[in-house]
């Protein structure tokens, strides 16, 4: 098996919050010299880092992180390449997506991968390429509703034209939106994606980690036996 980490490091040092949300902290409260064991507190925001969007972050009567089965949270990545983009340049449906539409099937995890992920706790990150609703609205006609981008997020980001209509699309219809993820260029072809969320009740969202991978067939024929086994 082949894995693949999508996830940010969490440090205070390098890491990029969306504005006005909490701030990330890592504290010692217990030492192994002072208290012959180690313990941390951590403080952050349930969108902070690699992280994942429940229908509630942005509607009051939608589903909770841990009201979402984890089957939700596991599925066939399809990534699509969208590197050539400039600073808060719209990914467009015609130019950007059309063209991969005959290898997207319903149930996969949508992955767009900018590579902005290089700009990551720098003020650039800030300036990302970022989705035109109109791609969330065809991706849902094909019966996909999670996507995920190597961005701070699908929408715009304090840019002249920002808005939520992405968010408003996916998670009003129920979806998912996985955003700050990392690495998506090593992502292969038959890929499956993990981005499972702390448990919180209540939860708008969560950090992840996030990786994908790929069965060998050696490893798929092992499975196999193993199964046909018992």
């Amino acid at each position: 098996m082949t894995i693949i980490d999508l996830t940010h490091k969490l440090d205070k040092n390098t890491i990029s919050i969306y504005p006005g949300d909490p701030s990330f902290a890592l504290c010692s409260h217990s030492t192994v010299p002072k208290d012959g064991y180690s313990v941390q507190s951590l403080s952050l925001g349930s969108h902070t880092g690699t992280h994942v969007d429940a229908p509630s972050h942005f509607f009051q009567s939608g589903a909770s992180i841990d009201q979402i089965p984890l089957t939700a949270f596991v599925g066939p990545a399809r990534v699509i390449d969208v590197t050539p983009k400039k600073p808060r340049e719209r990914i467009t449906w015609d130019d950007d997506v059309l063209p991969h539409k005959d290898r997207l099937r319903p149930g996969d995890v949508v992955l767009f991968q900018t590579d902005w992920c290089a700009h990551w706790g720098t003020p650039t990150y800030l300036a990302h390429p970022f989705l035109d609703k109109d791609v969330a609205q065809h991706l849902l006609k094909l019966g996909i509703s999670r996507i995920g981008i190597d961005t701070l997020s699908p929408d715009e980001t304090e840019g002249q034209r920002a808005d939520f209509g992405v968010h408003e699309i996916i998670l009003g219809a129920g979806g998912l939106l996985i955003e700050n993820l990392r690495n998506l260029k090593n992502v292969p072809i038959d890929a499956t994606i993990s981005f499972v969320p702390l448990n919180l009740t209540g939860g708008d969202g969560s950090p992840v980690r996030a990786y994908a991978w790929t069965r060998e067939r050696s490893d798929t024929q092992n499975v196999g036996v193993a199964t046909s086994s018992k």
